[in-house]
């Protein structure tokens, strides 16, 4: 026969063994639902990440694919004499451009345009008739033509602030030409110029803002400097 002691002393030690039992179940449960909430949460945030991405992947493509480079006024500015169709001339001059694009085909514009140019040229000259003196010979030469460009944003995949193009241009031109009053010698001594011309062009523009954006553009005849007007 058992006394109450010995009982109570029995049965004492069953306790903390259950309690302890229940506790490790408690963190095992803890530990994968934590790591289950873990996962779940690594997914739903690796979910958003892609389509984030692809959102502005698509959102990309879709500005290259609806950017628009004509309705732009083009006016530039530069220095021509030396090299292409203004090579004739022998020195430095300014020449003033303006063209205007229209779309024609998926980054591709064509720019009928018109250019002004005039310069001046001493000779000297005389007879027995007439002193020897300088003469000036004059020159207007206003070129006019259509210009037709292709930009390369979507193929170099630039900022929106940028374009980046290649151009060729054809026309022919206007020409003005006089000697002063008083000069009988050879007229033709200054070749005029050619009545058509082919030029090749590379360029970049920098948007300021929507409105306004400034130009370089590289040219076998003159290369120009300006702004453009969107």
């Amino acid at each position: 026969m058992y006394s109450p002691l010995y009982r109570e002393n029995l049965f004492t030690p069953v306790l903390p063994v259950a309690g302890i039992l229940k506790i490790k179940i408690m963190k095992k449960t803890f530990i994968i639902s934590l790591f289950f909430s873990s996962v779940l949460s690594f997914n739903i945030y690796a979910q958003q990440t892609t389509t984030t991405v692809t959102t502005t992947t698509t959102t990309s493509s879709s500005n290259y694919s609806s950017e628009k480079f004509g309705k732009t006024l083009n006016l530039g500015l530069g220095i021509g004499g030396y090299s292409g169709y203004y090579g004739y001339v022998g020195h430095d001059m300014p020449v003033f451009h303006i063209d205007y694009e229209f779309d024609v085909l998926k980054n591709f514009t064509l720019a009928p345009f018109v250019s002004f140019y005039s310069y001046k040229n001493e000779y000297y000259w005389g007879n027995h008739d007439n002193p020897y003196k300088y003469y000036y010979y004059h020159e207007t030469v206003i070129p006019i033509g259509v210009k037709g460009t292709y930009y390369f944003d979507q193929l170099l995949e630039a900022n929106s602030d940028w374009d980046f193009y290649l151009a060729g241009s054809l026309g022919f031109a206007i020409v003005n030409s006089r000697w002063d009053n008083g000069y009988y010698g050879d007229r033709n001594y200054y070749q005029n110029a050619s009545p058509l011309f082919l030029d090749i062009h590379a360029g970049t523009e920098y948007h300021i803002n929507k409105a306004i954006g400034i130009f370089l553009d590289l040219s076998t005849g003159v290369s120009t400097i300006g702004l453009a007007i969107h």
